[in-house]
């Protein structure tokens, strides 16, 4: 539980009237109270959940971005709470619980703006494990999309860490990991600001912040050079066009047999 006290207000809100409707919910304050919202909340009791909410909501203006805030934030939830081991739809034999697990992730869109994906590889023990791919975008970005496979590569390293793995997560965005490992820091610092206008992609920048920073004591995240040759690197890509083509927009588990030279004979991104 956390209890409401004004360093806790201001890690949610630069002055008390950019206080949203969603943040009052979440402190169980009535938006007919807004004008007294300050001095209701002090002293609250609410719980971790709606704590960590409050404060991604800083400065989300519009209905549509705190949707999305709030939905991505309850399928980080669903995905903490969920079994570390997945079984396979086909009940196909695992790969050991402990070892070292490199996670190879991509993004892209054609043309740019226009329709997205992201997908991942992962490898055990130096070998293909799974694909994973969707995330699918009408009217996505390469940035968006790259920025969508990161997020997702740190879920994953997250459930792997907690079953005694050793992970490093592969990426090709050099964008995506200076978001995340170099400036989003000095952002969240300035109340999620930056010189020069607005931070885009800002509501998946701050989730995948918020991830790394409870794991990037326990990962590697590195750049690689794209289509350099790299298997891993190439399986991902080639689900992000996978992602474009199904048109899915959840990320699912490529189910098919994994032959990796059928799979990398598919189009390129």
């Amino acid at each position: 539980m956390q209890i409401v006290s004004e360093e806790f207000l201001s890690l949610g809100v630069r002055e008390p009237s950019d206080i949203s409707d969603k943040q009052l919910l979440l402190l169980d304050i009535d938006v007919a109270d807004k004008d007294l919202w300050y001095s209701l909340a002090l002293g609250k009791s609410i719980s971790d959940a709606r704590a960590e909410l409050f404060v991604l909501l800083k400065g989300i203006t519009t209905k549509a971005n705190q949707e999305k805030v709030i939905k991505n934030y309850k399928a980080l939830q669903t995905f903490r709470k969920a079994p570390a081991v997945q079984k396979s739809k086909r009940d196909e034999p695992q790969a050991p619980a402990t070892g070292d697990v490199t996670i190879y992730c991509d993004g892209g869109c054609s043309p740019n703006p226009g329709e997205s994906g992201s997908g991942v590889a992962i490898y055990r023990e130096g070998r293909v494990s799974e694909l994973w791919f969707g995330l699918y975008e009408r009217r996505g970005t390469n940035n968006t999309a790259e920025l969508n496979a990161l997020y997702e590569s740190l879920l994953i390293a997250q459930k792997e860490i907690e079953a005694g793995n050793k992970v490093e997560i592969k990426c090709d965005s050099m964008y995506s990991i200076n978001c995340i490992k170099v400036w989003a820091s000095g952002w969240e610092k300035k109340g999620w600001t930056k010189k020069g206008g607005e931070i885009k992609n800002l509501e998946i920048i701050k989730l995948s912040y918020a991830l790394y920073n409870q794991i990037k004591n326990k990962v590697s995240l590195s750049h690689i050079k794209a289509h350099a040759g790299l298997e891993g690197n190439e399986l991902a890509d080639r689900m992000t066009v996978h992602a474009r083509e199904t048109k899915v927009e959840v990320f699912a588990r490529y189910d098919d047999d994994i032959n990796v030279q059928e799979i990398l004979s598919m189009r390129a991104g």
